[in-house]
C-alpha cells in the first residue's frame, strides 16, 4: 500500500511538473516584444507646400468659388503644416490620371527605404522572418503586396504571409493582433508588420464635399515594425505588448456608412466621410475603453469610478439641472494606469474629441497634434509616427505604459497598451526637425496666401 501511494504521488508530481512546464511555455509563446520600428520619411521633392496644395486644388476645373472656399476652410482647420508628403504622380501633375504603376512605385519607395532600414538597425535578416503581415487599405494588387515584399527581400518559402485590405486607419493595431496570434503558434519566432496607405491612385476629382475632405487630410507615409516572442531576443526589445482590445460596430448601418469608398452622383469614386462619423467614433470609443479599463487600471480607480457613478445617479434622479455637471465630473482616470497616450492623428477634431473623452491635457495630446502638423494623416501608420515623437522627445522611460488608440472605417476603434522595456532614445524620422516642435505658432499659411478666395466683405462664417 505504501508503495502504491508513493507511485501515485510520483505520478501526480510528474503531472504537475508537466502542467507547470506547459504553462511556462505557453506564457513565453504569449509574450510579444517590439524589437524596433521605422517610420518612412519620403524624399523632400514630394513635400506638400502651400503652393503645391493650391496648385492641386486649382487643377480641378470642376470646382468653383464655393468649393474653393470650402477647401480653404478645411485646410486652415486641418492642423497640417507645409512638410507632409504626396505621391510622385501628384508632383508630376498626373493625379487625375494615375496608373497602376504609380501605386506600385509609391509602395516600393516605402518598402525599399523603411523595411531595409529596419533590417539594418536590428540585425534581423529577411530570412529570419517567420510571419509577415501587411496592411494597405486602398490598394490590393495581384500578386499581393505581402508577396511583393517576400520577393523583394528574398524571404523564406515557409514564411506565413498575410495581406490585409479595406481595414482603414485602425488596421495597424489589427495587424499587431494578427501577428501576435500567429506568433503564439510559433515558439521563438519573428514577425514583420508593415503598415502604409496608397494615395497615388485615389485623388478625388469630383465636387461632393463629403468626399473632398480626404484630399485635404491624407498624406504619404508608412511604418515597419519587428515583433518577436523569442525570450532571447526579447531581452533587447524596446517594448512589450501587454493588452490589445478591438471594437467593431459595423452591424450598425449609420456607423458602417460613416466612412466608405463610393461613387458620387457623377460616378467619380472617392472616400466619403459623413456627418455620422463623430457619433460612430464616440460609440466605438466607449465600447473599447469599457473593455480596456479593467485590464489596465488599478482596483482603486475602478472602485472610485463605480462609487462616483452610483452617487451621480442618485443625485441626477433629483433633477435635470445637475445632469450635465454629474456626467462631466465622473470621467474614468486612465492616467492611473497609463503614462502616455498615442492617439491617432486623424484630424484636429479626432484629437480634441479623445482629449475631452479621456480628460487629457495639452501635454498628453502634443505628440498627436505635432504628428498631424508634420506628417498629416498617414492612415494606419500614423500611430508609429506619434510613438516616434514621444521617443525623439525622450518621454519614454523604462516601465512606462503607452496607450495606442485609433479609429477606422467599419466603424472600428482599436487600442493596445505597451510597456517600455529597453532604452528608447532614437529620434527616427523626426531627427531633422524634432527640435523645432512644438512650434511657437501653429498658424496655417494657407489662410494668408489664399484669403482672396473670400468675398470682398470677408466671410467669417467660412473661416
Amino acid at each position: 500500500m505504501d508503495l502504491l501511494l508513493l507511485l501515485t504521488l510520483l505520478l501526480l508530481a510528474h503531472a504537475a511538473a508537466c502542467l507547470v512546464r506547459t504553462a511556462v511555455a505557453h506564457r513565453r509563446r504569449s509574450h510579444c516584444y517590439l524589437l524596433d520600428y521605422v517610420c518612412h520619411k519620403p524624399s523632400d521633392d514630394r513635400k506638400v507646400s502651400t503652393e503645391m496644395a493650391g496648385s492641386l486644388i486649382f487643377r480641378n476645373h470642376r470646382l468653383g468659388l464655393p468649393e474653393h472656399r470650402f477647401l480653404l476652410r478645411v485646410i486652415v482647420r486641418s492642423g497640417i503644416g507645409e512638410h507632409s508628403y504626396c505621391p510622385r504622380n501628384f508632383v508630376e501633375r498626373r493625379e487625375h490620371a494615375p496608373t497602376h504603376q504609380d501605386a506600385l512605385d509609391e509602395m516600393d519607395a516605402f518598402f525599399d527605404a523603411a523595411i531595409f532600414d529596419l533590417f539594418q538597425r536590428t540585425g534581423i535578416a529577411p530570412g529570419d522572418v517567420d510571419v509577415l503581415v501587411v496592411n494597405v487599405c486602398m490598394f490590393s494588387p495581384g500578386p499581393s503586396l505581402a508577396s511583393r515584399i517576400v520577393r523583394r527581400f528574398g524571404m523564406r518559402e515557409d514564411v506565413a504571409a498575410y495581406n490585409l485590405s479595406g481595414m482603414g486607419c485602425s488596421a495597424g493595431i489589427v495587424s499587431l493582433d494578427l501577428a501576435r496570434n500567429a506568433l503564439r503558434a510559433r515558439p521563438a519566432s519573428v514577425a514583420l508588420v508593415v503598415s502604409t496607405e496608397s494615395i497615388a491612385p485615389h485623388w478625388y476629382t469630383g465636387t461632393d464635399r463629403s468626399m473632398m475632405l480626404g484630399n485635404c487630410l491624407f498624406r504619404c507615409g508608412g511604418a515597419a515594425a519587428l515583433l518577436t516572442n523569442d525570450p532571447s531576443l526579447g531581452r533587447r526589445a524596446k517594448m512589450a505588448l501587454r493588452h490589445l482590445v478591438r471594437a467593431n460596430i459595423a452591424a450598425d448601418d449609420e456607423a458602417h456608412a460613416s466612412a466608405q469608398k463610393r461613387d458620387d452622383g457623377s460616378g467619380r469614386a472617392g472616400i466619403s466621410l459623413s456627418k455620422d462619423l463623430p457619433k460612430a467614433a464616440a460609440r466605438a470609443l466607449t465600447l473599447n475603453l469599457r473593455r480596456l479599463a479593467p485590464r489596465v487600471l488599478p482596483v482603486t480607480e475602478l472602485a472610485r469610478f463605480a462609487v462616483r457613478n452610483l452617487c451621480n445617479n442618485l443625485v441626477l434622479s433629483r433633477g435635470h439641472a445637475k445632469k450635465t455637471h454629474g456626467a462631466a465630473a465622473n470621467k474614468i482616470n486612465f492616467k492611473a494606469g497609463v503614462e502616455h497616450f498615442c492617439i491617432h492623428p486623424g484630424g484636429t477634431a479626432v484629437i480634441e474629441g479623445v482629449k475631452g473623452s479621456l480628460g487629457l491635457d495639452a501635454y498628453d495630446v502634443e505628440p498627436a497634434r505635432m504628428t498631424l502638423h508634420r506628417w498629416g494623416n498617414t492612415s494606419a501608420s500614423s500611430l508609429w509616427y506619434v510613438l516616434s515623437y514621444m521617443e525623439a522627445k525622450g518621454r519614454l522611460k523604462r516601465g512606462d505604459r503607452v496607450l495606442m488608440l485609433t479609429f477606422g472605417s467599419g466603424f472600428k476603434c482599436n487600442s493596445c497598451v505597451w510597456e517600455v522595456k529597453g532604452c528608447m532614445a532614437d529620434k527616427g524620422a523626426w531627427a531633422e526637425c524634432v527640435e523645432e516642435y512644438p512650434p511657437e505658432s501653429m498658424a496655417n499659411p494657407y489662410m494668408e496666401k489664399y484669403s482672396w478666395l473670400n468675398d470682398v466683405q470677408g466671410d467669417a462664417l467660412l473661416l
